[in-house]
């Protein structure tokens, strides 16, 4: 009868305390948690960057090229009515510009003319030429002319304003006209606008008041 007792060959054995030494001081294969944690931290932190410098680039990026926040050639009498040629611009409707956001009409459609000059009120009186902020006062909205009235009129809230920008009190909640560009025509007769100084339009004026056009028309497009 033999004296020697057999042992399984996978059972486990227990671990040395100097084992266990030799495996802390082991580099760890593939990734650890704490090398995860920081490369996710990182690539957020970088990504987070990458959108705050893209941001800021779009934001500077139309004041550096002549873009709306900057000043924006819009160009003749001539030009205007031309690229608006099925409008009756020459008879004093707003006519739209993209590049600079803004509604252009004559003040006095009887002088179809541009006046060389500046007018940092944006009034454009003197200079017969008017460029409104295409933004509702109210809710910041876009107010579309109506061809049988020549009105301004925002399908939003219902505010509606006379071909100059000037707020019908009583109709729609706005609390003031469109707000204004400061503009300037040159010698050539080439009206510029400078779409970041925006001037506050006036208080409403109730119809039939002096300071308000009345409608072409006795119902508008909304």
């Amino acid at each position: 009868m033999s004296h020697y007792q057999v042992e399984p060959a996978d059972q486990s054995k227990a671990l040395t305390a100097q084992t266990i030494k030799a495996l802390r001081h082991e580099e760890v294969q593939g990734i650890s948690r704490r090398r995860l944690m920081r490369t996710t931290i990182g690539a957020g932190f970088g990504l987070w960057l990458l959108e705050v410098t893209a941001g800021t680039l779009g934001f500077l990026w139309p004041n550096l090229e002549g873009g709306f926040g900057g000043k924006v050639q819009v160009g003749t009498f001539d030009t205007l009515k031309n690229q608006n040629a099925g409008l009756p611009f020459a008879e004093g409707y707003p006519v739209y510009f993209q590049e600079a956001r803004a509604f252009i009409m004559l003040v006095d459609a009887t002088r179809p003319e541009f006046v060389s000059g500046e007018d940092l009120t944006g009034d454009g009186t003197a200079l017969n030429v008017r460029a409104l902020y295409q933004r509702c006062p109210h809710l910041g909205c876009k107010p579309n002319p109506c061809i049988k009235t020549y009105w301004l009129e925002c399908a939003c809230h219902g505010s509606r304003y006379d071909r100059l920008g000037t707020k019908a009190d009583g109709v729609g909640p706005a609390p003031r006209g469109m707000d204004r560009f400061s503009l300037t025509v040159d010698a050539n007769g080439v009206l510029t606008l400078d779409t970041g100084k925006i001037n506050l339009g006036n208080m409403p004026i109730p119809l039939g008041q002096p300071g308000i056009e009345a409608p072409r028309a006795a119902t508008g497009c909304i």
